[in-house]
């Protein structure tokens, strides 16, 4: 019996430019492998996860394709390019899921739930999976996201604090972000419609996108679960986050001196 499957889009476009590196940061080695390795190994390995589609700048794709295979990465589907902002990225990949499996006998009716993670966030684990895919059931959108440990301030573009939200009540965004495939399908089918338009304010809306629960809340009135993702899901971003991630490889390998 066919059974309905959860899948993944992984991001993993990168360029590097605030890690100061040439290196697309997806392919600067974290341990003795690339970091998009890490993300790659850990879907693979989950029972949680049925289907990769991995989304990557036209050039880089060839890398990653080797990747993949010389790894035994067979839960990647496709490998599709990604666009000029990361959310055009998400778009790309989702409708590349969508259009694969519009008549693939390995699905049924395609996958329920669609997960999106950056590939730079290498220490994503089942229980961070799990929990996403309970919380997605109550309202069709869910992300992994870890409590404030600052106080944070608002303030206008002079530098001069506007408001303090209680700290109680603020949350840092992770990923992955998780959906209900009919509702993000949608999305992502109407954004690309709303692309090709000349208006301005369509452009000036669509340009406020940072990230894929915004991008569902835009289109729709899903209500966004958050959930308890890791402290330790960071995104390497600069050079101080590759420490921070090494040292946390070496304490989950065993080998911290």
């Amino acid at each position: 019996m066919k059974r309905k499957k959860n899948a993944l889009v992984l991001l993993a476009g990168g360029r590097g430019s605030r890690m100061h590196s040439d290196v697309p940061k997806q392919f600067m080695m974290l341990g003795d492998k690339p970091l998009i390795w890490h993300a790659l190994n850990t879907v693979q390995r989950s029972e949680l996860i049925d289907e990769v589609v991995l989304v990557s700048s036209s050039d880089d794709i060839p890398v990653i394709r080797d990747i993949v295979d010389r790894n035994g990465f067979d839960k990647v589907s496709h490998i599709t390019s990604g666009g000029k902002e990361r959310f055009l990225s998400v778009v790309n990949g989702v409708l590349a899921l969508s259009e694969k499996n519009g008549s693939c006998e390995a699905f049924d009716g395609g996958p329920e739930v669609i997960l999106i993670h950056d590939g730079a966030r290498p220490f994503l684990d089942d229980g961070i999976i799990e929990r996403c895919l309970e919380g997605v059931t109550e309202t069709g959108g869910c992300v992994a996201a870890v409590p404030s440990k600052d106080t944070v301030k608002l303030a206008g573009e002079d530098g001069i604090v506007t408001s303090e939200p209680p700290r109680s009540k603020v949350w840092c965004m992770q990923t992955p972000q998780v959906f209900d495939s009919r509702i993000l399908f949608d999305v992502c089918r109407r954004v690309k419609e709303e692309m090709s338009s000349d208006d301005p304010k369509v452009k000036e809306r669509l340009s406020g996108i940072t990230d894929d629960a915004r991008m569902v809340s835009l289109f729709t009135d899903t209500r966004i679960k958050l959930v308890m993702g890791s402290y330790e899901n960071l995104k390497v971003t600069t050079p101080e986050d590759i420490i921070i991630a090494e040292r946390i490889l070496e304490e989950r390998s065993g080998h911290i001196s």
